[in-house]
């Protein structure tokens, strides 16, 4: 078509130059009509080859949008608003030592166990995220006739302490949770969040020091358990005009009471009244003042209808103890958890990060921080920790986290001190411990520990721990079993009570 076109084009322009006075007046005539149609033909040919040009950079402007857009996303993506996963492996060795009220022992030379933290995160915008944390943490190998997965009294799995102990090879949800940020409410310069799931509830302030971690939600000397739950901050210091205050409201469900799914009377899910009614709590975390040297938190809750044994199902269970082993597995079933009553839990943290204003560099980067907790027990007729009366406990915890003197710049040393009086009771059941929570010891406990930071992803650890206890029951749940017997005393059980134990704990650790 083009060629004909150029070749009709080439003889209507050589007609009217060197043609057009030696041909009739009716060849010339024709002549012109024929190049008035070439013109046409090469307008219409023009405006169609526009069209097609127009849509063909349409297509290639719609191409380079979604080029655009995809490009935004990844870079948005590599400036970590995709799913990322770290990981956190951890080989550690306990020597556990165990001294009874009647002189004898129990140890563990070499426990050895391998945990293993997946973490992910993803923000699918500027205002939500989430997080979550895959566990695993297991001796090494089998267990003796496979007693690790502790199926008899299932406390191995109980979901507060699911992955502080030692299991088998499953991995499990630690922690998985939604986070919506805005930077203003209802109008106010007042920033916030609100968040609902597996909650972060575990590692929280100051356990996190020797634990070499950042901090998680909840002050760790009342509350230091696996929940799932909600919460909503509000950051108070640009309405206060107080650096650093705000305010968290916290509440979730410890455990649900519903029928598992098949019933054959039709009441799948329904309520079961046999069974213990759900365990709520809500609670409060604050900080008034936070000026990044100093500051003080506090935290306050209250947990509804606590679990616990009675006083008849312990004789049972100890009497058994004494007999065969089927006895003692018969007793374990018999064991079953009753409603005992709620409980408050209070603290008060003060926190120095930095002693005095550049005296050293040495006491720039020493934390020290002073806690006091009290706990208040509010029983029903069955009794908490073996009274029918409300008894109220108090702990005191101090510590020290400061740059190692042989190796500062990456190696950090702590101590720290722990006091709990006779009715001290703190929801602290999966404190990341071989020899049970040492905050909850009724009596005295001492930590001294080591981190350091051997290359950009590993580090080492190594610890020591003693809990010298007053009174039976520090590691119980909240019924009988939680009654503060004297160390020593005439109680029937008394004479294999813990009287003190102790951790020697090393860890290599992998984090990226």
């Amino acid at each position: 078509m083009k060629k004909n076109i150029i070749l009709l084009s080439t003889i209507a322009a050589l007609s009217t130059a060197s043609f057009a006075d030696d041909l009739n007046k009716q060849m010339y005539e024709q002549l012109q009509i024929l190049k008035a149609q070439v013109a046409a033909l090469e307008a219409k040919m023009n405006k169609q080859n526009a069209k097609d040009d127009e849509k063909r950079i349409t297509k290639i402007e719609k191409k380079l949008a979604k080029v655009s857009k995809k490009a935004s996303l990844a870079k948005a993506q590599g400036a970590g608003d995709n799913l990322k996963w770290d990981v956190d492996f951890r080989t550690q060795v306990d020597n556990l030592q165990y001294k009874h009220a009647n002189g004898s022992k129990s140890k563990n030379n070499a426990l050895m166990t391998n945990r293993l933290w997946l973490g992910m995160k993803y923000k699918a915008d500027e205002n939500s995220s989430f997080f979550g944390t895959l566990s695993y943490l297991k001796a090494f190998g089998d267990s003796a006739n496979h007693s690790q997965a502790n199926t008899q009294a299932g406390f191995s799995n109980f979901d507060w302490v699911t992955n502080e102990n030692a299991n088998d090879n499953s991995i499990k949800i630690k922690e998985a949770y939604w986070l919506y940020s805005n930077d203003t409410f209802l109008g106010t310069d007042v920033s916030w969040t609100a968040s609902v799931g597996r909650r972060p509830s575990t590692d929280g302030l100051a356990i996190n020091l020797r634990a070499d971690q950042e901090r998680k939600s909840p002050l760790s000397h009342t509350v230091n358990v696996e929940f799932d739950g909600a919460s909503a901050k509000f950051n108070l210091d640009q309405v206060t005009g107080i650096d650093g205050a705000w305010l968290k409201f916290c509440a979730g469900r410890g455990l649900t009471n519903a029928k598992p799914r098949f019933q054959f009377d039709n009441t799948d899910y329904t309520s079961d009244d046999t069974k213990n009614t759900n365990i709520d709590m809500a609670g409060i975390i604050a900080v008034p003042y936070d000026n990044g040297q100093y500051s003080v938190h506090m935290n306050y809750a209250r947990a509804w209808n606590l679990i616990g044994y009675n006083n008849t199902q312990l004789s049972q269970f100890q009497s058994a103890s004494k007999n065969t082993a089927s006895e003692i597995m018969d007793a374990y079933g018999n064991l079953q958890f009753l409603d005992v009553g709620d409980i408050d839990l209070a603290t008060v943290m003060f926190k120095v990060d930095g002693i005095g204003d550049g005296i050293s560099d040495w006491l720039d980067d020493t934390v020290v921080f002073a806690s006091a907790a009290m706990s208040k027990t509010r029983p029903n007729e069955k009794g908490m920790l073996g009274s029918t009366n409300s008894q109220t406990g108090h702990s005191f915890w101090i510590g020290v986290n400061a740059p190692c003197p042989i190796s500062p710049d990456n190696a950090k040393i702590g101590i720290e001190w722990n006091k709990g009086s006779k009715y001290w009771r703190s929801m602290t059941y999966a404190e990341d411990t071989m020899a049970g929570s040492k905050i909850s010891t009724r009596g005295q406990a001492w930590e001294i520990y080591r981190t350091q930071q051997l290359t950009k992803a590993l580090s080492f650890g190594v610890s020591y721990v003693y809990m010298d206890y007053d009174y039976m029951g520090s590691n119980s749940f909240f019924g009988a079993e939680g009654t503060p017997y004297k160390i020593g005393g005439t109680y029937a059980n008394a004479a294999n009570a813990v009287e003190s134990a102790q951790d020697i704990k090393a860890y290599m650790r992998y984090r990226f």
